[in-house]
Parts: C-alpha cells; structure tokens; sequence
C-alpha cells in the first residue's frame, strides 16, 4: 500500500503527527518502542498501525495494543526534567520576581478548561499573548515560554488543549497525540476562541492588542485560529502545517511564519501558502532559519540551535511589538 492511501483515512493533524514521529524514529531521536506506541495510540490499534508502518518502510510489531509496551522511561524523565536546566538564555523560572504565574480556569462550550497564565509583576495594562503547546501537551517547556512572554511585559496564557481528557500531567506520554488528533482542529479553535475570550475580559489586558504563537502543531492550530478570528493583531506561527488555504482569505492579523532550512515536509507547503496570502492582501512575512530544522526552538529538545532559537525569540517579540 502506497503511504498516501494508507493515510488518507487520518485528519490534517493526524497525518501530521505520524509523518513527524516517523521522520523522528529515523532520526534516532525516538526509540522504537516510542514511535510504535504513539502511532498505535493516533491510528487507534495496532493492526493499523503495523498498515502505516509497513506503508512507510517501517516494518511491523507482533504486540496486540500499546498498552502492552510500557513507555520509555527515558523520555519520559527528559519531559519532566526541571525548566531551571533549560538551555535558552532567556529561560524564566517560575519564581521570578517580575512575573505572576498561575493556573486557571475558563468555560469553553460546556467544558471547563485549564491553562497557565502569566503576567507581569507591576500594575498596567498589557497586551496579551495566547501560547498554543506542541504535541506533548501544556508541559514545563511550554510554562517557561509562557513566563517568557511575561517577563516581556504580555499577559500570556497557555491552553491545555488535553483539559477535557484530564490535563496534560495526568496522561501518558505518548498518547498525547494521539488525544490531541483525535479531538480535532475544530475543537482546539473553539478553546482557543474561548481563551481570546477569557483575556478580554481581565483588566490588565489592552483588550483591542491580542496576539498568537504556537509551536509544530500548535503553529497549525495558531493558523487555524488565525483564520476564526479576526479581532487577533498578530500570529506567530512555529513551522506548523498550513490551514485551508481557501480560509486565508478570512485571516485579518499580521503573521509571521518562522521555518527551519532543513524542514522540507513543512516547508514544502510554503509556497501555496504565500501564495493565497499575497492573494488575500495579508500583511505578513516568512523567516526561514539557515542551517536547522524542525523544532529548533525548543531548548528542551535535542534540534535546538542557540544562535537560531535566539533569533527567531527576538524576531517573534518584535513582530508583536510592530503589530500589537
């Protein structure tokens, strides 16, 4: 079976993940056990993952579900290590005198939500920064980038996309997303509108100067908001798979799109995108970083690049700066 028909029963997101995790376990930067769980948990079973595997020269497994593999201890301990050991220079621990850190909550259709806001120390009015995590859900290095923002003076708040399944921290590890895929663009939008909703409504928010950013995956949700929201000012989108490119049109803030030189499966949708928003008039610009790939800017991530991660932090605080 060819990989397109094996994975043309799978959402945008969905296929996603499984090319990336794929592209990961080639790449030595996931073990084998890893990558068949999390395949399992996305496709729901092992037959169809054994299909995509075999699909994508992978090989199979003889294991009846992932649940009889138990995760991999070692990346396990990676995603919970401490953020004061992150490599970034510009890593903020959660104690930090100029900043406020919290969890909160907030009604999104008829769930409760949770998320990590933060906001700067001293009294004002701010803009606000809404933070979409990647596919590991709202952990430690997402928080930091949170705190980050905070520290720049933005009241940022980080969704818990996975809060209806019990939050990000309660679940195993590689079937976030698995969880994440099935529920849907739709859905993670929806929450995402919500939380816009929810910073509007603080008095420390200038509520006319909201911006975005989110990073792989949560670069495609900040698209996809991007398109559903037209009071947001300004996206920055971490190398996430593109929207509909007939929805573009509908996208009102000033986006920056930050690529990686060597990422050649999202890249290769760059230039149908720049297309449509050149056709949509969309005051926008791509920043594509030499010498790097996928998932650069995470400091808790073997691809991170000091020099480009920099560049592309300074890069996102002066798109918003310009735009919001």
């Amino acid at each position: 079976m060819k990989k397109e028909d094996a994975l043309k029963s799978y959402n945008t997101f969905q296929q996603y993940f499984i090319e990336e995790f794929a592209d990961d376990y080639q790449e030595g930067l996931l073990s084998r056990r890893s990558f068949v769980r999390r395949l399992a948990f996305i496709t729901g079973s092992m037959t169809a993952a054994n299909t995509v595997m075999t699909a994508l020269g992978l090989g199979t497994v003889e294991v009846s579900s992932p649940e009889v593999l138990p995760p991999d201890p070692t990346l396990f301990a990676a995603q919970t290590t401490s953020v004061e050991g992150a490599q970034s220079p510009y890593s903020v621990p959660s104690g930090d005198p100029a900043i406020q850190a919290s969890e909160v909550t907030f009604p999104s259709q008829d769930s409760e939500i949770s998320a990590y806001f933060a906001r700067p120390t001293e009294t004002g009015v701010f803009p606000g920064i809404l933070v979409c995590h990647e596919n590991r859900g709202l952990n430690v290095h997402i928080k930091d980038v949170t705190r980050r923002f905070a520290k720049d003076g933005y009241v940022a708040l980080a969704i818990d996309l996975l809060s209806r399944e019990g939050g990000t921290s309660a679940l195993d590890r590689d079937q976030i997303p698995g969880l994440l895929g099935a529920a849907g663009a739709d859905r993670h939008v929806i929450d995402f509108l919500a939380g816009f909703g929810f910073l509007q409504g603080l008095d420390e928010v200038d509520a006319e100067r909201i911006g975005m950013t989110g990073y792989c995956f949560g670069g495609g949700i900040t698209w996809r908001v991007a398109t559903a929201l037209p009071d947001l000012k300004a996206a920055v989108p971490f190398y996430g798979p593109a929207p509909d490119l007939a929805q573009v049109g509908n996208i009102k803030a000033a986006v920056l799109g930050v690529y990686a030189e060597l990422d050649s499966r999202i890249n290769a949708g760059n230039d149908a995108l720049e297309q449509a928003l050149k056709a949509a008039g969309t005051t926008y610009q791509f920043n594509v970083y030499p010498g790097v790939n996928h998932a650069f800017h995470n400091d808790t991530g073997r691809r991170y690049v000091e020099a480009q991660a920099t560049q592309a932090w300074l890069d996102t605080l002066a798109w918003f700066e310009t735009h919001l």
